[in-house]
């Protein structure tokens, strides 16, 4: 069997590293990675070829490639676009942009569908107040697509731009369905959690670094108010939902941008968790204004109806499942808890 030639970007992210383990583990691929650092060890046997350095400017060097799947999960995230927008807007929209446009160059020029797989974020909504935000509950991929920040305008642009790629460049009849067009799947990933690396500072961290600190007896002061709700999911869902996605025939999808879900959360009940798990855990409440807007601007929750009725999607972990089976045992487990 042959395998399929696969460039997996921002391969050291937390994405990146379950990805190609997930990749590997499946079989079949000859995986490609891409990121500004080289790769760590957990992964570097696993990468037949790394291309550490800006993408931006790496890119031209992959038109060389006969690349069968993209997954381009590269870049600047929500808290550090804001501070640096001009920077991530390059990272998220250009780098997504020249993919996209080599993509659809291979896919035309070879008689072969390139498929780009492209995670996308809760950040692409933005709900216009904590009312609304309440009042809404789990919503649907086309409602409130207003996003607050940099990076949910970078992805939901970035979402745009993939259906136009797949869609209408070169102006096809919309009729036409030709299959050498570029395949463009994009899914709207909640707050994700790994067990495995340590959290980065995003801004929906805070839940695994309450708990990382708690379990090393360490005080921690949380970023959000404890009233806070958003949705998570632990990284073995997220894998397998691009994976999922990846091998779905076409002509199933009637869609190409979805939703998941697993579980909702205050930051209270993470407290809670994280109190009842390493008894004596300090951890107080001290929103910082600026990241307390973005989470602010995020849904309590999102409705997955699309992608559970068009690819069978449903998550292994449940809240309960997440803490007790997953997270909990590996993090007692670093810290010898």
């Amino acid at each position: 069997m042959t395998e399929k030639l696969v460039l997996v970007t921002g391969a050291c992210g937390e994405i990146g590293q379950a990805l190609v383990q997930g990749l590997a583990k499946q079989g079949g691929y000859k995986i490609v990675t891409a990121d500004l650092a080289p790769l760590p060890d957990s992964i570097k046997s696993m990468s037949a070829e790394h291309a550490q350095g800006d993408l931006v400017y790496r890119i031209k060097t992959f038109y060389d490639y006969d690349f069968d799947v993209i997954f381009h999960l590269a870049a600047s995230l929500s808290s550090k676009a804001e501070v640096a927008s001009e920077d991530a807007h390059r990272i998220n929209v250009e780098g997504t942009m020249q993919l996209l446009m080599l993509a659809a160059y291979r896919s035309e020029k070879y008689h072969k569908s390139v498929k780009f797989l492209f995670p996308s974020s809760i950040a692409a909504y933005g709900m216009a107040s904590r009312e609304v935000k309440k009042a809404a509950g789990a919503v649907k991929e086309d409602d409130y697509n207003t996003p607050h920040t940099m990076y949910g305008c970078n992805k939901l642009y970035c979402e745009k731009l993939g259906m136009y790629y797949s869609k209408y460049f070169g102006q096809k009849h919309l009729d036409e369905n030709p299959p050498h067009m570029l395949d463009f799947r994009a899914i709207r990933f909640p707050g994700l959690i790994s067990a495995f690396t340590l959290p980065s500072g995003g801004t929906s961290d805070y839940g695994p670094e309450m708990l990382h600190a708690a379990a090393q007896g360490k005080p921690y002061s949380c970023f959000v108010r404890e009233d806070t709700k958003i949705s998570f999911m632990a990284m073995p869902d997220a894998i397998k939902s691009l994976l999922m996605l990846l091998d779905v025939p076409r002509e199933k999808l009637k869609h190409q941008v979805y939703n998941i879900a697993a579980f909702a959360l205050t930051a209270g009940e993470f407290r809670d968790r994280a109190v009842k798990a390493f008894p004596g855990a300090q951890i107080t409440f001290e929103p910082n204004p600026r990241r307390q807007g973005i989470v602010d601007s995020w849904p309590e929750d999102v409705d997955d109806t699309l992608a559970r009725t068009e690819w069978g999607w449903s998550p292994d972990y449940d809240v309960d499942k997440f803490f007790d089976e997953y997270f909990l045992p590996e993090i007692r487990k670093r810290y010898g808890k």
